[in-house]
Parts: C-alpha cells; sequence; structure tokens
C-alpha cells in the first residue's frame, strides 16, 4: 500500500490567506497587462520551476514536461493579448493551466498511441543513490497514478508534488477545502488499489 501522509495535520489558515493574492501578484499582473519584457523574463524564472515540477510529476518524461511547461508560459502571453489572463494570483493560474495542458497532452497521446519505445521508459539500471527498488517502486506508482482520473492527479500533483497545503490546493482547484479532502481521500484509495492491482 502506498500512503502519502494525512490531512489532519494541515492547519487553517485564516480565510483572508485564501485570496492568495501578494504584492508581488500585483506587481507581476500589472507589469504581464503591460507585457513589459523584465517582468514577463522575471515571472518565467520564479514560475517556471513551480510548472515544471508539477508537469513533470504528471508525465514523468523530462523532456515532454519541459515543452509541456514553456507551453503553459506561451498560453499565458496569448491569454493576456486576449483579454483573458490573470487576474488575482499568478501562481494558481499557470498550475490551473498546467493541468490543462497536461490533459490536452494526455489526450493527443491516447488519440494517437504510439508502438515505439520511447525515452520516458524508466531505465531499471542501478544509478547512483538510487536502488532498482526504488525506481520499481516510482515507475510502478507512476503507472497508477496514470490511470487515475485527470482531477485526481491534479489534486495528487499539488498535493504531493507541489506540496501545496489543502487552502492552496482548494484555491488552485477553485473547490472548497472539504471537496478538496474528499478528492484526495477518493484519488488516494484508487491509487492503492491501483498499486495493489500491479504487485
Amino acid at each position: 500500500m502506498v500512503y502519502f501522509g494525512s490531512t489532519d495535520s494541515v492547519a487553517i489558515l485564516p480565510t483572508v490567506l485564501l485570496t492568495m493574492s501578494t504584492p508581488d501578484d500585483k506587481q507581476d499582473l500589472d507589469g504581464l497587462q503591460r507585457l513589459d519584457p523584465q517582468v514577463i523574463s522575471s515571472i518565467f524564472d520564479r514560475f517556471f520551476p513551480v510548472v515544471f515540477r508539477y508537469v513533470q510529476y504528471r508525465v514523468d518524461d523530462a523532456a515532454q514536461a519541459e515543452d509541456i511547461a514553456s507551453d503553459v508560459f506561451v498560453r499565458m502571453l496569448e491569454a493576456i493579448h486576449s483579454g483573458k489572463g490573470p487576474e488575482r494570483n499568478l501562481k494558481a493560474w499557470l498550475l490551473g493551466t498546467a493541468s490543462h495542458a497536461v490533459n490536452d497532452h494526455h489526450r493527443k497521446r491516447y488519440r494517437r498511441p504510439t508502438g515505439e519505445m520511447t525515452e520516458s521508459i524508466p531505465d531499471i539500471q542501478v544509478s547512483p543513490g538510487e536502488s532498482v527498488e526504488q525506481r520499481e517502486r516510482k515507475y510502478r506508482i507512476h503507472q497508477a497514478l496514470i490511470k487515475l482520473t485527470p482531477e485526481q492527479q491534479h489534486v495528487i500533483a499539488l498535493r504531493f508534488g507541489q506540496e501545496l497545503s489543502l487552502e492552496e490546493t482548494a484555491f488552485v482547484m477553485k473547490k472548497n477545502v472539504n471537496a478538496v479532502k474528499q478528492l484526495q481521500l477518493r484519488a488516494l484509495a484508487a491509487l492503492n488499489r491501483q498499486m495493489d492491482e500491479n504487485l
């Protein structure tokens, strides 16, 4: 069985923090609206690693994750041009867009499956600092994870890949905290079932 932790230990933040907007967000959003190159560069430098980690958690192929993460920033600029860009919380908007981009990626792959072996198939050789058992376990978890619904993958990636709190996850997913708890419990139960089946 795979257990990712308890939700009981998460402290409840004051309601005012649920807006998740910071003074930096305000400056970034203003600069973004003006398409200020320095602000855009700063946003990319600050948030690309966050978006990349989120995408890689769900895709498990570094090259594809980098392409998808880059596409998220292209989508941000396109959204700004069309007047539909982020209005309050930049990180939440970027992670939400990353979720859509990953879902689009999986849909395309599902529609056009390939018979070739890709670089995303893990190398089972022992590498420094990581045993064969650890690599096998990671592979089994990823195989189980991709069988979950996109929403279940999203909540697990945010809670355990990005280590967001329940409140932050609820904000990104546009749900209330109780709905996120229930979704997380169902996702973990489904993940455990998949892991048991893959033994």
